[in-house]
């Protein structure tokens, strides 16, 4: 078992949603988060006066799946979150020990 951790730009995030759905991917964690990457924020303008925004606004979603998936999951993902313009975000994979559902106490593969 997976989680694929992606951070993309929070326009895109109805684009991802209905692209993996398609997969057939049952549960989905959204959070909004700030940060920056190599872009190291930018300038805007306001009231005439310049000021620096040194975190940007990004979506960051968390997709447990099976290890079989994985791929197909970060084509799906790219595919659909990418402009081709800087800032587009990054995918992250991290092994799952273990998976408990809370309510039925269902482990692993079976709570994902």
């Amino acid at each position: 078992m997976k989680l694929v951790s992606a951070i993309i730009k929070p326009f895109k995030l109805d684009d991802v949603r209905e692209a993996i759905a398609e997969l057939g991917v049952e549960g989905l964690t959204v959070t909004e988060v700030k940060g920056f990457g190599r872009q190291k924020g930018h300038t805007e303008l306001y009231r005439g006066a310049e000021y620096q925004v040194d975190f940007l606004p990004k979506v960051k979603l968390e997709i447990a799946t099976a290890t079989e998936n994985v791929e197909r999951l970060i084509e799906v993902i790219s595919a659909a979150a990418g402009t081709g313009k800087i800032g587009d975000g990054k995918i992250f994979v991290i092994d799952l020990e273990r998976v408990v559902r809370i309510r039925t106490g269902e482990m692993d593969a079976e709570a994902i």
